[in-house]
């Protein structure tokens, strides 16, 4: 990023987290197979090779999986995303080839010896394991069906999330900047502004008296709006200063506080005004009198609040002026509700091309259609579960909580990868179905465990911040990981008893 001279965003800045929550997964994954080999054989060289060629292919999928998400993130509209999709990519290739060249040649060089490791809490751990294996593969009808309710239950709950993008909220209450953003709001009419750029198309076209009068009735029209909490503390304009030049011009009379019917008086006086040493015209108008601004400010709300109104004051410009003037809206409003349709957009178009690339290649992974298929639902089973938490709990979606599934797809289809790569190769050598999850959680779902809970506990980290959206991009992260866990130790093995009928125990298709 810095050889490219790519800033670190609000976005960008999840990058570090990311990394290494998929790079840590392959890393232990690899070590707990090679220490496991090792209290075995008590060969070193041996347990390097067998855990790599135990490990190698999952983690090569999972990697490509991956970076085959995060690339999709590379085509959205919003250069930060986009940024994000590309070095997130990048990221997770580097993590893929440190850890397949250093952990091997780390675990050559240092000297290990092969020893009886964690005595006491190993036998523990595994009948922690097998009581897992017992309940997901003794009870899969019972999972499936609770499992499918909880996703039916927060599909509902999906349809209450909404969309928001203020700022202001992710500042504590106490903060300073609230505060005093709060008391410009309700004090000084407002802090946004509304930017109506006026065309006239023509050199001298604001020396039009029909044109400054149409700006002059459209301020008072709009000065008038409010529509909940949203309400326009002041409209001015180019006619606002016209206005109290004429009436300077004449003795400050209240009557003359209007815009001239004479369009010769006009010119002259601007003209006078201009000559006083005034630059106040500047901010207004262009040079040639042909552009004119007109200024709306209003209070610092929701994004999306802005939206309808912007549509409004649209409507209200395009009807007063028709052909006669082309008209622009712009300024802080329209980028605030620019940015979020366009990320709504992206982070949309991104996610679905994730999940049709990583579904296509969970198939080829396993070699079979229908596994595949299934594979998938404990893979998005964590996200829609999470998606429904926000939308029971009220938690806005915005810029970083928009930003968990991406973290939440690396993660959830790596343990995903593992456990079916490995159930995959059990259940060849056993053609028992139990046995073959059993000896998946005992190799790849020990990684996964240990994985999931660190990382978890990182995320959850988070929840000390002041700042309420990095408060519920940790607590929602963490959430998601420890779902994606329960999801590969009970809803997979699950499927795979359902699936997998005893009298198709020869059936290597799986």
């Amino acid at each position: 990023m810095a050889l490219t001279a790519t800033p670190v965003t609000t976005l960008t800045m999840v990058l570090p987290s990311f990394i290494l929550a998929v790079g840590v997964g392959y890393s232990v994954h690899i070590l707990a197979l090679f220490y496991r080999y090792l209290d075995k054989s008590g060969k070193k060289e041996d347990s390097i090779v067998r855990a790599m060629g135990h490990s190698g292919l999952a983690i090569v999928m999972t990697c490509l999986t991956t970076a085959a998400g995060l690339a999709s993130f590379s085509t959205a509209e919003i250069v930060s995303v986009a940024e994000l999709g590309v070095f997130a990519g990048v990221g997770v290739m580097l993590a893929f080839i440190y850890t397949i060249t250093l952990i091997p040649a780390f675990l050559a060089i240092i000297p290990i010896k092969a020893k009886s490791r964690l005595q006491v809490d190993r036998p523990l751990f595994d009948k922690f394991l097998d009581r897992v294996t017992d309940f997901s593969t003794g009870h899969p009808r019972a999972i499936v069906i609770v499992s499918a309710v909880l996703i039916i239950f927060s599909l509902v709950a999906v349809s209450r999330l909404h969309f928001s993008h203020d700022v202001l909220k992710w500042q504590p209450e106490t903060s300073p900047v609230r505060i005093s953003t709060q008391k410009i709001n309700d004090e000084l009419k407002g802090s946004v502004t509304l930017e109506v750029i006026l065309d006239t198309g023509r050199e001298n076209g604001l020396y039009d008296p029909v044109i400054l009068k149409k700006l002059d009735c459209l301020a008072r029209e709009i000065e008038g709006i409010e529509q909940g909490d949203l309400f326009v503390g002041i409209a001015s304009s180019v006619a606002d200063i016209l206005k109290e030049i004429h009436q300077a011009l004449n003795e400050n009379r209240p009557e003359f506080y209007s815009i001239p019917d004479n369009p010769k008086l006009i010119p002259q006086e601007f003209l006078l005004f201009e000559n006083s040493g005034s630059d106040d015209l500047e901010d207004v108008i262009d040079s040639r009198f042909q552009l004119a601004r007109f200024t709306i400010k209003v209070p610092w709300l929701d994004a999306l609040e802005y939206a309808p109104f912007m549509e409004d004051i649209d409507a209200r410009f395009r009807a007063a002026f028709g052909q006669d003037a082309d008209i622009t809206i712009t300024g802080l409003m329209t980028l605030f509700c620019r940015t979020l349709n366009a990320a709504i957009h992206s982070m949309g178009k991104s996610y679905l091309i994730a999940a049709g690339v990583i579904t296509i290649m969970m198939i080829l992974l396993i070699g079979s259609l229908k596994i595949g298929l299934l594979s998938m639902l404990p893979n998005l089973a964590p996200i829609i579960i999470t998606m429904g938490i926000m939308g029971l709990f009220g938690f806005p979606l915005d810029m970083f909580t928009m930003l968990i599934g991406s973290i939440a797809i690396g993660m959830v289809v790596d343990d995903t990868i593992h456990f079916m790569h490995n159930f995959r190769r059990y259940y060849h050598e056993t053609d028992d179905v139990t046995e073959a999850v059993r000896q998946t959680l005992h190799t790849a779902g020990r990684a996964m465990l240990v994985t999931s809970v660190v990382l978890s506990i990182g995320f959850f980290v988070l929840m000390f911040a002041s700042m309420n959206n990095v408060f519920y991009f940790g607590m929602l992260t963490g959430i998601t990981i420890l779902l994606a866990l329960l999801a590969d130790f009970l809803l997979a093995p699950a499927l795979m008893a359902i699936v997998i009928k005893p009298h198709d125990r020869n059936n290597k298709e799986v």
